[in-house]
């Protein structure tokens, strides 16, 4: 899969994301970066659904010109960069916390992953938690992955978080997927304790343990955080 950036942070389309630490990457590199790997075709079409969302933000009729584009993009732009252009457009649109919510309800898995992948871009404070606390409830790995990324990283509150931390290990997310994880997990007791009783359940039933568990209890047993 081609990556269309340079550095984690923002997604990688159509998959889990790398490693994500906080902030993003800015956007004006993630147009250059997938513009840079598109075809002519593909670079005209995009650059007009960045112009028309920018023109033409609002809703118009049952449905925003934006979001038949957000629709589109995959067909447009391919499946390897569709979630970076989705990223692009809701941008270019300045959707907020509801225009976010319609799409992510109404929309499919992939952009409702888009979606997750834009709140640090386009939402300042924690108006948009119920979308990651709905994807931490599902069983979509690419939702999950997109979800503890780096706005979870700033507003999950640390009960959620935790339980965040073990979603990933129940479903076989990596937690390299898990922005700002260091920072979080350091000195963090009760999620080590979550994570021995999660150690123990599995040994108890036959089952391994995942290796990502003990890397984060590693964490956990660091020194305390820095204020």
């Amino acid at each position: 899969m081609t990556q269309p950036h340079t550095g984690p942070g923002t997604p990688t389309a159509g998959s889990p994301l790398s490693p994500t630490p906080t902030p993003p990457t800015p956007l004006v590199d993630l147009r250059t970066q997938v513009t840079a790997h598109l075809g002519e075709t593909a670079r005209t079409w995009l650059a007009l659904a960045l112009d028309e969302a920018a023109a033409r933000p609002g809703t118009h009729g049952p449905i925003s010109a934006w979001e038949l584009r957000l629709a589109e993009a995959g067909r447009r732009c391919g499946t390897d960069h569709a979630d970076a252009v989705r990223v692009l457009i809701l941008h270019a649109a300045h959707a907020g916390p509801d225009a976010l919510t319609r799409v992510y309800r109404q929309g499919t898995a992939a952009e409702r992953r888009a979606v997750l992948h834009a709140l640090p871009h386009l939402v300042a404070g924690p108006d948009a938690l119920p979308l990651v606390e709905d994807a931490l409830r599902t069983n979509d790995t690419s939702l999950v992955a997109a979800a503890v990324g780096p706005y979870a990283a700033r507003h999950l509150d640390d009960h959620n978080w935790r339980h965040a931390v073990l979603k990933c290990l129940f479903t076989g997310v990596p937690v390299d997927a898990v922005a700002d994880l260091h920072h979080r997990a350091r000195a963090d007791t009760e999620l080590a304790r979550m994570l021995d009783d999660h150690a123990a359940e599995r040994a108890a039933a036959g089952r391994p343990v995942p290796e990502d568990l003990h890397r984060v209890l590693a964490l956990t047993a660091s020194e305390a955080k820095e204020s």
